[in-house]
């Protein structure tokens, strides 16, 4: 008889990029592997901060839907109404957040009677999801595989969403109660493992964000590349792709611009959708950065070619978020071979991993200087070997079929 898995969280498939991803990447390798998989999640809204078509047009509350992946391979999803704000702010977020716990719990009580999962997975963001794996493991048993993609009650404070210590010392309370009653966590880097296994006796296991290295991958002809999607084969093209919020300080990309503006063949390309854009773009207006080119998320039929026609791929943190946030977008750079200029500081576990494989440039975050040198470097000089890395460490730890053995491993045993 299969096992079967009830995932936890707002993000799912079909969002395109960030946890909703790889959450949907994740049942679909599980329904495919002989797990019976079921999915308590919202509707598709990220990045863009507004539930996605085909779904907008439809009722906005409960619906349940079956993906078939293939012969005897589905996984069935309840999406729950939750409140999305347009343009979020710290209490948006909260009220976010509160909004798919509130109609998740009854969701999740619905499954309660029905019957048994063997695992539960609940994946923070945000991290009260976990409450919802807890309350499930304490009607029905099984085990609760608590998975931390963001450590969000650090952020909030370090950000300062968050400035009272009393509510933060009750956020990290509920946190432990989370972790004592679990019977797996996971991470999905070394720095955030570490800073996790400080907060709880319970064992924290690695369980990285993967990459399809058979459909991400190097393409040599960058210049044909360039010349399809609207530059010169000549231009020198920094490309950030993902998500644009705040917590990058992605302000520094249109700062870097105003260096290179004595270099029109320098190109800093921004793609990507996100509560932010609209103030970065008004920023690239006041700053008169005609060498900064937004773009919209592109198709995945086309994004293998797209981040392939970068020479530097921008990967900007600020300084407190170098363990608390490992940045997906890292991954899918290292699949494609990419040259990733990655502002992060000594000490953190990104910065020990890169420089442990030689597989990126490596520069101060939030120092300006710094970082228009790191590009003026990624530029001046060849970092072929570096390319070279960056593809040899994805193929041989970040495969989807690695990491997702490895962790279903974890579930059996834990």
């Amino acid at each position: 008889m299969k096992k079967r898995v009830l995932l936890i969280g707002y993000n799912y498939a079909p969002e395109p990029t960030g946890i909703g991803k790889y959450s949907g990447e994740m049942m679909a390798w599980l329904a495919q592997n002989g797990y019976d998989c079921t999915v308590v999640t919202t509707y598709p809204y990220y990045p863009y901060w507004a539930v996605q078509a085909p779904y907008r047009p439809r009722r906005f509350w409960y619906q349940k839907e079956t993906e078939q992946l293939g012969p005897g391979a589905a996984v069935t999803v309840y999406r729950c109404p939750m409140y999305v704000p347009a343009k979020p702010t710290g209490l948006k977020r909260m009220l976010l957040d509160f909004s798919f716990s509130l109609s998740a719990f009854f969701q999740v009580l619905r499954l309660a009677v029905g019957p048994r999962f063997d695992y539960v997975v609940a994946v923070a963001p945000s991290f009260q999801f976990g409450l919802l794996g807890v309350l499930y493991k304490t009607i029905r048993g099984g085990r609760l595989a608590y998975h931390i993609q963001d450590l969000q009650i650090e952020a909030a404070r370090d950000l300062g969403m968050i400035k009272s210590k009393k509510a933060i010392g009750l956020l990290f309370g509920l946190e432990r109660f989370i972790f004592n009653r679990s019977d797996l966590v996971t991470s999905v880097g070394e720095g955030m493992v570490a800073k996790i296994q400080e907060k709880t006796a319970r064992p924290v296991a690695m369980f990285p964000n993967w990459t399809d290295t058979a459909k991400f991958y190097p393409v040599a002809d960058r210049g044909r590349l360039k010349t399809e999607f609207g530059f010169a084969p000549t231009d020198r093209i920094a490309l950030y792709s993902g998500a644009i919020g705040e917590k990058q300080g992605l302000e520094a990309i249109l700062h870097a611009a105003v260096a290179f503006r004595d270099r029109p063949e320098v190109k800093f390309v921004i793609c990507g959708s996100g509560p932010y854009k609209e103030k970065l773009m008004a920023l690239a207006r006041e700053l008169d950065v005609p060498n900064v080119v937004f773009l919209p998320l592109q198709p995945f039929e086309k994004f293998n070619d797209f981040l392939n026609l970068a020479d530097v791929h921008l990967v900007i943190q600020k300084a407190n978020a170098g363990d608390l946030v490992m940045p997906s977008k890292l991954t899918t750079v290292l699949a494609v071979g990419g040259v990733a200029l990655i502002t992060s500081n000594p000490g953190s576990g990104m910065h020990a991993l890169v420089q442990k494989h030689n597989m990126g440039i490596l520069v101060e975050a939030e120092n300006q200087a710094a970082l228009n040198a790191g590009l003026a470097d990624a530029f001046a000089h060849d970092h072929t070997a570096t390319a070279q890395n960056a593809r040899r460490y994805a193929e041989a730890h970040l495969s989807i079929d690695g990491v997702m053995a490895t962790f279903a491993g974890q579930l059996q045993a834990s």
